[in-house]
This record gives structure tokens, C-alpha cells and sequence, in this order.
């Protein structure tokens, strides 16, 4: 008799995890909100002013020294640009009317957008809900001696990067017990702790605030995010005029034809310095999502046959310049 040998496998291992293209940096020119738009936000004056920081990025990368050239010589560096339109909290203008004076400011300012980006679709292509995908993958990271008994983010909305002051009321006549304060979960000698919310609800409604759907954008950009294995939000040409409605383009839409890859092993955002607080938010995001490994280890073989390092935390692929000023983002 010969044996046979029965193979059990989950069917989430026989799945294809899809393969999207990478660049090697990601840079963001800029985020565009309602309040800059009817506060008169001088375009060509934007892209001026971030301009340089464009160039320095693209040679920073270039010259990293991280960064290893095969058989001696350097391959071509992978950059594009991208920028951000929001039409999740409050809708304004229409692609007509907007897209074409931001590529022509930027034009003027020496600068091409490879990509423009509905902020919406960081909540739902109308395919894949994102944000909701990306907060199915918390893993909130417990302070020390704590035994679970805070509610979970899913219930609360909330996230913060340690232990909460307590605030449970005492009994009448009981000891008053001393104030106690919060504590950042692996602080440097002194706490920054930071409690973000991630979403409200409205008779039903959900809002996911800026910083999570910030949190899915560097997701998106450093090329994270899958459905079912299949990429999501996959950016689409346009050519000819634009519609009226924000909703009748893509959520990436490619504006220039020879743009390298969306995706970007590495971002690098050009801000408002008004962004700042909204950016620390992020990064607590981000230090508790956990990825998919398969899509870890994909990026990370594909980064090593070009010779490139990247840091295992997320965060530290993600780089900022605070420039300039601007409206304030949503809340």
C-alpha cells in the first residue's frame, strides 16, 4: 500500500496578493481644503514656496546613504508627486474649474502633478470601504498593568499612545485619591501623550476624522493597502476635460501620462505647519496598524533586489517639511 499525505491549507494562503508599482519617493505637493480655496489661497504662490523643498527631496533621495547601487552604478531614481483635494468634509469648486489652475500654478512654479487625489476615496472608493478596512487592523498597544478593561477603539472612537489619566468617579465618602497623570507608553524620560480621535457618529453617521483618513493616505502612497489580496484606489489616466463633479473621476486621478508609480517606497509630505498636530496624530495611527505580512514582505524583497533598506517601522518611511501656512485642517 503506499500513503498518501493530506496537505491542509486556509484559504487565505491560496489567496494572490496583487503587486502594485513603486516609485522610490512619494512627494506630497500639498493638501487643498474649502477654507483655502474661499480664503483666496494664491496658488502659484504655494507651489513657489514648496518648490525647492521638491528639489531637495528628489536629491536627498538620490543621495541617500542607505541606499546601495548595484554593480556599482546608480539606477534611475523613481519620484512622483502627488496632490490632495478635499471633497470628504465639505465639497467646493468642481474638477473643472480647480484642476486646471492647479496644474497650471504649479506649471508656473516649475513643478508637475503626477497625481491628484480625492480625499473621499480615503474613506470609500465606492468599491472598497478603506477606512473601514484600515481600522478592522488596529492592534492598539496596551499600556503596562492595565487589564483590558478600557473599552475597545471600535466602541470609542478613540486611540491614544499610552495610559489615560483616571477619571472614574469615587464613592461618597471615600479617600480622595491623589491625581494621576497620563503616561506615553515608551517615553523618553518625560510623556507626550496624545489621545486622537478617529471618528464621530451623527444619528448613524459616521465621520472619520482628518488624521485616520491622513493615516490611510500614507498608507495608500507607501503602497499598504490591498482588498481580498487585489490592489485598491489604483490610479487612472484622464485625458480631455474635466467633469463637475468630484465624484465622476477617479480617486487617483494620473494627470500626467509619464508620471512615475503612485506608490513610493518612501513619502514625503511638503505641509502647512498647521498640519503639524495632525501628523503626530498619524504616526499614533500607524505605530498600532498592523499590515499584511505577505504585503510587508513583498515591498521589502522588492526594495532589496534594488538595493534599497527600508526602515521595518512604517513611520520612519514617512518624512515631512512644515512650510508655509494655511487654513486649518477639518476637525
Amino acid at each position: 500500500m503506499t500513503s498518501a499525505d493530506a496537505i491542509f491549507r486556509e484559504v487565505a494562503a491560496e489567496r494572490r496578493m496583487a503587486s502594485v508599482p513603486l516609485s522610490h519617493l512619494s512627494i506630497e505637493l500639498g493638501h487643498l481644503y474649502r477654507e483655502d480655496f474661499t480664503a483666496g489661497l494664491d496658488l502659484q504662490q504655494h507651489f513657489e514656496r514648496v518648490a525647492p523643498w521638491v528639489n531637495a527631496g528628489r536629491q536627498a533621495y538620490a543621495e541617500r546613504p542607505g541606499r546601495q547601487h548595484q554593480k556599482g552604478r546608480q539606477t534611475r531614481t523613481r519620484v512622483s508627486t502627488c496632490f490632495l483635494v478635499d471633497d470628504y468634509f465639505m465639497r467646493f469648486s468642481s474638477p473643472a474649474e480647480l484642476v486646471p489652475k492647479l496644474v497650471s500654478a504649479a506649471h508656473a512654479a516649475g513643478l508637475e502633478i503626477d497625481y491628484l487625489v480625492r480625499e473621499s476615496g480615503c474613506a470609500d472608493t465606492g468599491e472598497v470601504a478603506l477606512a473601514r478596512c484600515v481600522e478592522g487592523r488596529l492592534v492598539v498597544d496596551p499600556p503596562a498593568a492595565t487589564n483590558g478593561s478600557r473599552p475597545p477603539v471600535t466602541e470609542t472612537g478613540w486611540l491614544c499612545n499610552g495610559q489615560r489619566s483616571p477619571v472614574n468617579p469615587e464613592p461618597a465618602m471615600s479617600p480622595v485619591r491623589p491625581w494621576t497623570p497620563p503616561i506615553e507608553n515608551s517615553a523618553r524620560r518625560h510623556s507626550i501623550f496624545l489621545d486622537v480621535q478617529l471618528w464621530d457618529e451623527n444619528n448613524g453617521r459616521r465621520t472619520w476624522s482628518c488624521p485616520f483618513l491622513a493615516a490611510v493616505w500614507q498608507l495608500l502612497r507607501l503602497g499598504m493597502l490591498r482588498y481580498d489580496g487585489a490592489a485598491v484606489a489604483v490610479p487612472q489616466k484622464w485625458d480631455g476635460g474635466f467633469p463637475d463633479g468630484w465624484d465622476k473621476i477617479p480617486v487617483v486621478t494620473q494627470l500626467n501620462p509619464t508620471a512615475a508609480p503612485f506608490s513610493a517606497y518612501r513619502t514625503l509630505s511638503l505641509l502647512s505647519t498647521k498640519f503639524l498636530p495632525i501628523e503626530h496624530a498619524v504616526r499614533i495611527i500607524l505605530s498600532q496598524v498592523a499590515i499584511d505580512r505577505d504585503v510587508l514582505t513583498q515591498v521589502t524583497t522588492r526594495s532589496r533586489s534594488e538595493g534599497i533598506e527600508l526602515p521595518p517601522e512604517l513611520v520612519d518611511r514617512i518624512e515631512y517639511v512644515f512650510v508655509g501656512s494655511g487654513a486649518d485642517p477639518p476637525s
